[in-house]
C-alpha cells in the first residue's frame, strides 16, 4: 500500500519542509520492512476548491481517502496504526490524506471521503498540518513495527 499526503499550495523551504521532509523519510525506512511501498507527498498548485477537488482525487486513484478537517473524527496514534495495517493488509492500492486549501475541501472531496480525521478543535496553518500528518504517519509505522518511538 501507497501513503500519501495530498496538499493544496506549495510548501516552500523553511523548518516545516524539513520537518516534513525528515518525518517523511523515516516513515519510508520504518514502513518498507511492514510492506508499503512508499510514503509521499503530493502538492497541487491552488485554486478554487471545486478545480482542487478533480486534481486531487486524480492524484489519489484507488483506496482509501481520508480528509483533514477541523470538524472529523480524533484518532490517536494506535487508531491510525490499526487502520493503516488494516487497509494494508485488505489490499488498499493506497491511503491518501488530503490537506485543503484555505478555503477548506471541495464537496467532491468530502464525499470521496471515507473518513474525515481532525487534530483537534482548534485551527491550524496547513503547515503545520502537513508536519503533523507525516509525523503521525511515522508514529503509526513505528507503533507496527514495535519501536520507542511511540511511548505511553
Amino acid at each position: 500500500m501507497r501513503i500519501r499526503i495530498l496538499c493544496v499550495g506549495r510548501l516552500k523551504d523553511g523548518p516545516e519542509r524539513a520537518l516534513v521532509d525528515d518525518y517523511i523519510s523515516r516513515a519510508q525506512k520504518s514502513g518498507k520492512p511492514l510492506g508499503y511501498r512508499a510514503i509521499e507527498e503530493i502538492e497541487i498548485p491552488s485554486s478554487s476548491k471545486e478545480d482542487e477537488g478533480p486534481r486531487l482525487l486524480a492524484k489519489h486513484g484507488q483506496g482509501v481517502l481520508i480528509r483533514l478537517d477541523e470538524r472529523g473524527e480524533a484518532w490517536t496514534s494506535r487508531d491510525l496504526s490499526r487502520r493503516l495495517a488494516r487497509w494494508r493488509d485488505a489490499s488498499e492500492e493506497a491511503c491518501s490524506f488530503v490537506i485543503g486549501g484555505a478555503d477548506g475541501t471541495s464537496p467532491a472531496i468530502a464525499a470521496a471521503a471515507r473518513h474525515t480525521v481532525s487534530f483537534g478543535v482548534q485551527t491550524w496553518p496547513h503547515r503545520l498540518v502537513r508536519v503533523m500528518i507525516a509525523e503521525q504517519v511515522y508514529r503509526a509505522l513505528s507503533i507496527e513495527a514495535g519501536s520507542p518511538y511511540h511511548r505511553e
